[in-house]
């Protein structure tokens, strides 16, 4: 079923708003990174700063949420009933009575269909802007190889790629750099990303998520760190990255897994899927997430019961409308 005539823009509701201290939240330790990767595209959302008042609406609960999703036919009934389009609803951040409050006042089935729903749509958004880049990534591939050369544009935006997936090069355009690129310009199933999600951050509920959109644990170091209650100063002066936006949180996620030596394995597993023309999955790929957790494999077979005790996988044939989209910002109080 086509969703039609939604002539909503933007709006803002009061919704996922959560803070709740754990002494040991999930994900603090999650990471194999030495660093950070903040760089994500400006275009992977729209600045909430560019929005203009009238645009906005101020909506009173979570309840909102539900009649919105109802209006736009995002609903468990429908998902049930097979419809995998879902609608350009960006929720921009959790807030904070998500954790104390609202999450505590609903079912736990209701509490875990909202956070998929308000999640999923990010992560749609991402592995689409990721897709475009391959796009491009792969006609400027066949460019070269047909004529062992490229234009200046095209030169320079893939030297930024190149940066930005973390390839080695010394600036010189090579048939293995394309190689490396065209393994890492890649998506990450929704039942995955998903899955993790709710993992590391508590189904949104931990203070990191609330005071820093932090939806996957990724780790970062210096004085901009979210510090955990319980610190191993062993380790240095690390603490969890906070992000502007559930948005930039769910890229960076993307981005780490993309190109961090830590999931070379996973990137490996969905190379060779594309080339024996099978689906990616998220199943399929968690098992290269060993080095994520300093739990190891029976952190990949948490994930990936988790998964499948939450119905997860056909998330990964998920696909979003060409409806516009609808930006969910949490009111100031």
């Amino acid at each position: 079923m086509k969703l039609r005539n939604i002539i909503i823009s933007i709006i803002t509701i009061v919704i996922f708003s959560g803070c709740a201290t754990k002494k040991n939240p999930k994900g603090l330790a999650s990471v194999a990174s030495d660093t950070l990767v903040n760089t994500i595209p400006q275009n992977y959302m729209k600045t909430v700063d560019d929005l203009d008042d009238s645009q906005k609406y101020i909506g009173g609960s979570y309840k909102d949420m539900l009649d919105l999703f109802e209006k736009l036919n995002y609903t468990p009934e429908a998902w049930q009933a097979g419809i995998r389009e879902i609608p350009r609803v960006y929720l921009v951040a959790v807030g904070e009575r998500w954790g104390t409050t609202t999450s505590k006042e609903i079912t736990t089935l209701n509490k875990k269909q909202l956070f998929f729903r308000g999640l999923a749509p990010l992560i749609l958004h991402a592995n689409e802007l990721i897709l475009q880049d391959r796009n491009r990534l792969e006609k400027i591939k066949t460019s070269f190889q047909r004529n062992n050369s490229l234009s200046e544009n095209d030169s320079i935006w893939i030297l930024k790629l190149v940066k930005l997936y973390k390839v080695k090069t010394d600036d010189q355009i090579t048939e293995a750099m394309f190689e490396e690129l065209w393994k890492r310009v890649d998506i990450i199933p929704p039942s995955l990303a998903l899955g993790q999600s709710a993992t590391e951050s508590g189904w949104g509920t931990s203070r990191f998520a609330a005071q820093g959109n932090a939806m996957y644990g990724q780790w970062a170091w210096g004085e901009n760190a979210m510090k955990p209650e319980n610190q191993r100063t062993h380790l240095g002066n690390y603490g969890v990255a906070a992000f502007g936006s559930l948005q930039e949180s769910v890229s960076a996620y993307m981005l780490n897994l993309n190109t961090h030596n830590a999931y070379a394995e996973l990137r490996k597993i969905r190379a060779n899927l594309r080339s024996n023309g099978k689906k990616i999955t998220g199943m399929a790929l968690a098992d290269g997430l060993s080095r994520y957790s300093e739990h190891g494999e029976s952190y990949v077979q948490s994930l990936k019961s988790m998964m499948e005790y939450n119905r997860l996988n056909p998330t990964d044939d998920a696909y979003l409308s060409n409806n516009p989209p609808i930006f969910l910002i949490p009111a100031a109080n």
